[in-house]
């Protein structure tokens, strides 16, 4: 089958790039007998996916060694998906066998059918040997599913059973952007990057992000980026010499470099100063956050001392740290010790996250893995530690390392960052391995009070006191996991370790870094707007940020009707394997209804963007906004929603 193509616009959509050997038709190896076309025998079926497999015989009686047409029908009723290969396997009685060997070839487009036919005998005293059809080794972006149609048939008197298994291998068409659509956006490498909004030394309004080993960078758009350097850059080791010497302490062999971790950087009123809180590591948890100051954002940086220490587990560096003046004594605390493990319950200090709430108050909230995120209250005058700050000793809380307010016991949970956005504040972490495979998500929680209890949608805490995977738990709303439009072509996975702020615009931003399924960990700075629903629950945009303005009195309903490429955040999706969540496809209809891969209802708000769809009998809030295709200049309706399940869906009017 040749390929085809169709052009709508500035849009090519190849429809049939086949991966390998196709479809069977089967032809006949003996003596050139024929088959019977199947008329009225018995049809069987199987369906999963709107992939269907027929399967009908000729007859429903037979003599024996009476030849026994058959037709299998293949049936593609996937929206925007190829079928590019058909595998069989007979499992019939043992009574039956096949005569001739089939042939693989073409493939079948979304709308369309194909039908084989095939000849069987039972209780034959010929032997018919076939050779079996070769198994070819699956690549790329594909899917499979197994379908087992059967019918049974008499054979003078005895009931047989003609059944196969069939494998339908099928791939989502892609579509493809014309070359004048395209649009490349200068991006940059920065891991765990935190935004900041400035001015760059000339005055004019800049964006900066401050990430791990030293990447800094700034853009005039959130969209393109450059890279910038400064005295931290150049003159790392003698800069940090201090909390290099502490982290020493946990290797023989300890150098600074690569161990410069997540900075944060905000603008401290009181000081007239930025001040940047990085985390510097070290090996058994002999890690410290700094304070460092500067007059710009572009430096130089200078050295202000340590904010808080973690892994004095024996009392040998003890008085080393501020923790004696925070105690109260010199006497080292045996609940610091190694007889009990000092990540079961305390923080490696990295990750800070610095910020004020509404009354001026300054906190920071650091920590990971090893024994959860704390929160600290600052100086404000100082941008230090604010030493008349007392805490509690108690399963969430300590006297030296603060308040605990997320995570615990090794369960994964880091990256804090604590934004006010609408009503509340947001804490944002990061769940999950930052590798490829290692199915890093963001996940937020909300609080009225800038110290929590933060909650998520389904009433859960961001608290964990024992050990369990929670990688892909209902916990937290995942703003978004792995996932792959139609346009794309690689699949977005391990997205984390984010930032956010609200510009003066009042738009609301989330900024992070992304890897991809090309199998490297290559990773990028990527920006997305973010949303509230009505409910005040927190929303992304679907695609990276273009400068796109969400409508605040909403769209009509033609504006909004059309046929629509969705993706469904589900949670349990195969991060080891770079499964990522795809697009499949709905109509929302003039009248209110939905149909297609899900059926349910939807309606606009009048007079507002927000948007309520009844998704196979979930509800989901959310808003409607006219967005840039990722890497175009091609616009279209979008929608992004949040399911009373705590799950998300984004919706992009199809451009086909």
């Amino acid at each position: 089958m040749k390929k085809k193509e169709k052009t709508t616009g500035n849009l090519r959509i190849l429809r049939g790039i086949a991966v390998g050997a196709m479809l069977f038709a089967l032809t006949l190896g003996l003596g050139g007998c024929a088959n019977k076309a199947a008329e009225s025998g018995p049809l069987g079926s199987d369906t999963d996916k709107s992939i269907t497999v027929s399967l009908q015989t000729d007859q429903a009686s037979y003599k024996k060694g009476e030849e026994i047409g058959y037709t299998l029908t293949v049936a593609n009723d996937r929206a925007d998906y190829i079928v590019s290969m058909v595998r069989i396997d007979a499992t019939n009685d043992d009574a039956i066998q096949e005569i001739g060997t089939p042939s693989f070839t073409g493939q079948i487009l979304s709308g369309e059918s194909a039908s084989y036919e095939g000849t069987l005998v039972a209780f034959s005293d010929t032997d018919y040997t076939n050779t079996p059809a070769p198994k070819i080794a699956l690549q790329g972006d594909i899917e499979t599913v197994t379908l087992r149609p059967y019918v049974k048939i008499q054979v003078d008197g005895t009931e047989l059973m003609v059944r196969y298994v069939v494998e339908v291998v099928m791939y989502q068409q892609k579509v493809e952007i014309a070359e004048e659509d395209k649009v490349t956006l200068k991006t940059v490498t920065s891991h765990d990057p935190a935004i900041v909004m400035g001015e760059d030394p000339q005055g004019k309004k800049c964006y900066y992000i401050f990430g791990s080993h030293r990447a800094w960078a700034k853009s005039y758009d959130l969209a393109n980026w450059e890279y910038f350097t400064n005295n931290l850059s150049r003159d790392y080791a003698k800069i940090l010499e201090e909390p290099a010497a502490w982290s020493a302490h946990g290797s023989s062999n300890y150098r600074v470099d690569g161990y410069m971790w997540a900075p944060d950087v905000i603008y401290n009123r009181d000081m007239g100063k930025w001040c940047m809180y990085l985390s510097v590591d070290g090996d058994y948890w002999y890690s410290s956050i700094v304070l460092l100051t500067a007059d710009n954002l572009e430096g130089d940086w200078t050295y202000e001392g340590i904010v808080v220490y973690s892994g004095f587990a024996t009392d040998e560096f003890y008085a080393e740290t501020d923790a004696p003046r925070v105690l109260g004594s010199e006497e080292y605390p045996q609940r610091y010790s190694r007889g009990r493990k000092w990540g079961d319950y305390y923080p490696n200090n990295i990750d800070a996250c610095v910020y004020y709430d509404d009354e001026g108050n300054l906190f920071m909230s650091y920590g990971s893995w090893s024994g959860g995120i704390f929160l600290l209250e600052l100086d404000e005058s100082t941008g230090l530690r604010d030493y008349t700050v007392t805490y509690e000793d108690n399963a969430h809380s300590d006297p030296y390392f603060g308040k605990k307010i997320a995570g615990g016991a090794y369960v994964s949970g880091e990256a804090s960052y604590v934004q006010k956005i609408g009503d509340y504040y947001w804490l944002f972490m990061s769940y999950g391995q930052l590798e490829a495979k290692g199915g890093y998500n963001v996940r937020v929680f909300r609080s009225k009070s800038p110290d929590g209890d933060f909650t998520d949608l389904l009433g859960n805490t961001p608290y964990f006191d024992s050990y369990v995977l929670n990688f892909n738990l209902p916990v937290g709303e995942r703003l978004f996991g792995g996932y792959k439009w139609r346009t794309f072509s690689k699949g977005q996975v391990a997205q984390g370790h984010n930032s956010a702020f609200v510009d003066e615009d009042g738009r609301a931003y989330m900024v992070f870094h992304t890897r991809t399924t090309d199998g490297s960990e290559g990773h990028y700075v990527k920006v997305h707007q973010l949303f509230l629903t009505e409910d005040g629950w927190l929303l992304a945009a679907p695609y990276q940020t273009q400068g796109e303005t969400l409508k605040e009195d909403g769209y009509t309903t033609g504006e909004v009707a059309g046929e629509y490429d969705v993706i469904l955040h589900t949670l349990n999706i195969d991060y080891g394997a770079l499964e990522v969540n795809k697009p499949e496809h709905i109509a929302l209809n003039p009248d209110g209804t939905i149909t297609g891969d899900h059926t349910g209802t939807w309606t606009l708000q009048s007079g507002t963007p927000y948007i309520d769809l009844t998704i196979d009998d979930t509800t989901y809030k959310g808003v409607t906004l006219s967005m840039r295709i990722e890497d175009t200049s091609i616009l279209t309706m979008t929608f992004t929603a949040l399911g009373d399940d705590q799950i998300t869906l984004w919706g992009s009017r199809s451009i086909q």
